[in-house]
């Protein structure tokens, strides 16, 4: 057997070693902490209906005007009943807007869903083909994103929303968009 053949059989070895060392790696990452490409970028522009009423569009440009959460759920989403609860609380605070974004879902389900176990949204956007979450770079449902006041994505967060992660996380970034968004509001003023 030549050098050259031998070399060719260790290639599948070779092959095996590189895929485990991705792998474990893989181990440890935190699937929560998620890059975003579209952090800093505008809101992409859409046109979806309203997910409790089919002739009601709503665009990008509805979103825009207050610091808001933008949640992608789904029925077929047990992480998303989850936080639902905690949506709920959370919305009786009147701290922002909670935009949801039924993700890849059947209206009729989705719409009664919300009727049993309450409405946490300020507006429900009915992403039936996912494109929005595509265009968003969604994995999965839940996540959410954080939008200043101009419509900018300013962070994701790919997990159920509770108590300790809207107190770590999302409450500090949300306090500091509002603030930025009070001193561009007296700068213009001034």
């Amino acid at each position: 057997m030549t050098s050259k053949r031998r070399l060719i059989l260790f290639i599948p070895l070779l092959v095996f070693l590189g895929m485990g060392v991705f792998l474990f790696k893989g181990l440890f990452l935190n699937p929560e902490k998620l890059d975003s490409a579209l952090t800093g970028k505008p809101l992409p522009a859409f046109q979806l209906e309203r997910l409790e009423n089919q002739g009601e569009i709503i665009t990008n440009k509805d979103l825009i005007g207050k610091v808001a959460l933008l949640n992608f759920w789904a029925t077929w989403c047990p992480s998303c009943r989850y936080e639902h609860p905690y949506l709920m609380q959370l919305a009786r605070q009147k701290i922002l807007p909670i935009y949801g974004i039924n993700y890849r879902d059947e209206r009729g389900p989705a719409v009664m869903d919300l009727a049993r176990e309450g409405d946490p949204y300020t507006l429900n956007i009915y992403d039936k083909d996912g494109r929005l979450g595509l265009d968003m770079g969604v994995y999965g449902a839940p996540e959410t994103f954080l939008i200043d006041s101009k419509g900018i994505i300013r962070f994701r967060y790919a997990g159920p929303v509770d108590q300790q992660v809207w107190t770590e996380i999302l409450l500090p970034k949300v306090q500091q968009l509002m603030a930025e968004a009070d001193a561009a509001k007296k700068d213009g003023a001034a």
